[in-house]
């Protein structure tokens, strides 16, 4: 048993940035922001000891999720990682909803890091590789020939980019008579829905009980999940699918991997008829076909085509990727850290994937921050592919952050992995936040005193 002085003599020779068993979680504060490429709420966890970490709530989700864990939060030794993300975990669900754990995990994570002058990959075990390879995404707005998304898939391989993904789906097919069936209305009501939310979201001439029941009906038709929408893609939409994806392939060549997302709300056999249809043009995977929880379905189409399968970034915990890769769903489990509950947990999902032979890609659609975590997560897994990246248009991003960073951060389709302390952001610019802060939720790190008390008795058995 080791005496006090060979303790001490231990601990003299580990440097710390802090005095990291008196660290404290003294306060919790966010700024919202916009297009960045989505509306994200950045986090800040303060300290005891002047020492701030940095997290990020997921893409399109809200703060709240991550407010109502302030009041658990306080006072706690934010090294105790494991511990509290146990404490918080039953408060994070699928999706957005598990946007407020995973955002906070995140921040633990930068703070331990920073308390103990080590990058958060590091204390995961060290890294598999230097770089991380970003593929990046291009959605198809104003791209309605395939040759011009191939053309500006060749502009991306132009900056160095070795991994793309774009969209393919029946958003394409929506004016082309005879290419999509679905019950008459059907989907004349769904644009017109869509229409006038987004159009009562910028003139806000509806009274407040009109633009929330505007927004429900919104909600209720683009809820329907797949099986049930009615929705069906004719042997005309599927050539035209398949010409689109030719003609992609004709511009960008065969060599380099090509992923397709954003397929629309459509049932299994038709995800199949598709699928065999471009089978032949070798893509990286086919992502998010189905809902996730569907997963005899997964398996279904597993086996119905040879291109990969890919499914995971809605998916919260470990445990709920288990089912699709025990049932052989997926080629491709694609976590977000964001939604998965964070970094450890996102490694903990590609180590257990990779014993069914399975790769991880990660998606990621948010800041530097939500950038820098899925890069220590990704640097620390083995059977990593590649990162998404959906930000490569918007020139602000990356002056958001400040620290020993490339810039820009993304270089050549890669991240280089940092090795500064934590997630390697040492502050945050508020000027350049301030210039893109929500236009609806215009706060900058203000004060969140109302929710330090917020309580309940939430142990989930007697």
């Amino acid at each position: 048993m080791p005496t006090p002085e060979t303790y001490e003599n231990a601990l003299s020779h580990v440097r710390t940035f802090s005095s990291p068993s008196e660290l404290r979680i003294t306060d919790i504060r966010f700024a919202d922001i916009a297009g960045a490429p989505m509306h994200c709420s950045l986090v800040k966890v303060y300290t005891n000891q002047g020492l701030v970490g940095f997290g990020e709530v997921r893409d399109g989700a809200d703060k709240a999720y991550a407010l109502l864990l302030k009041s658990r939060l306080l006072g706690e030794n934010p090294c105790q990682i494991d511990k509290l993300f146990r404490r918080i975990k039953q408060f994070g669900g699928h999706a957005r909803q598990g946007g407020g754990v995973s955002g906070i995990e995140v921040a633990l994570w930068d703070l331990a890091g920073k308390a103990y002058g080590v990058p958060v990959y590091q204390m995961l075990g060290g890294k598999f590789r230097d770089r991380i390879r970003m593929y990046c995404d291009t959605d198809v707005s104003g791209k309605d020939t395939g040759t011009r998304m191939g053309h500006a898939l060749k502009e991306r391989m132009e900056k160095g980019y070795t991994f793309l993904k774009m969209d393919l789906g029946i958003q394409q097919l929506l004016h082309e008579p005879g290419a999509l069936s679905a019950p008459l209305g059907f989907l004349e009501e769904m644009a017109e829905r869509s229409k006038a939310w987004y159009e009562s979201r910028r003139n806000g001439a509806l009274s407040d009980l009109e633009r929330r029941t505007l927004r429900s009906r919104h909600y209720d038709i683009f809820n329907i999940a797949h099986p049930f929408t009615g929705i069906h893609v004719t042997d005309k939409g599927l050539d035209l699918l398949e010409q689109y994806v030719a003609e992609v392939r004709a511009v960008i060549g065969p060599e380099v991997p090509l992923a397709i997302d954003h397929f629309g709300h459509i049932g299994l056999e038709d995800c199949i008829k598709l699928g065999r249809r471009i089978d032949k043009y070798h893509l990286a995977w086919m992502e998010d076909m189905i809902p996730w929880q569907y997963t005899e379905q997964y398996a279904r189409l597993s086996r119905a085509v040879t291109t990969p399968i890919c499914t995971g970034e809605d998916i919260y915990l470990k445990e709920n990727f288990r089912p699709l890769l025990e049932a052989g769903g997926v080629s491709v489990i694609h976590p977000d850290v964001l939604t998965a509950g964070g970094i450890l947990e996102t490694k903990k999902i590609g180590d257990m994937a990779q014993e069914y032979g399975v790769a991880m890609a990660i998606h990621m659609a948010e800041s530097p921050i939500g950038c820098l975590a899925a890069v220590h997560a990704a640097a620390a897994t083995e059977n990593f592919l590649a990162l998404e990246y959906h930000s490569v248009d918007i020139e602000w991003w990356d002056d958001m952050i400040v620290g020993k960073l490339p810039k820009p951060l993304v270089e050549n389709g890669f991240i280089t992995v940092p090795d500064a302390p934590g997630l390697g952001i040492e502050e945050l610019n508020d000027e350049v936040i301030a210039r893109h802060l929500h236009p609806d939720i215009p706060g900058l790190w203000e004060p969140t005193d109302d929710w330090n008390d917020y309580w309940s008795n939430d142990r989930l058995w007697s």
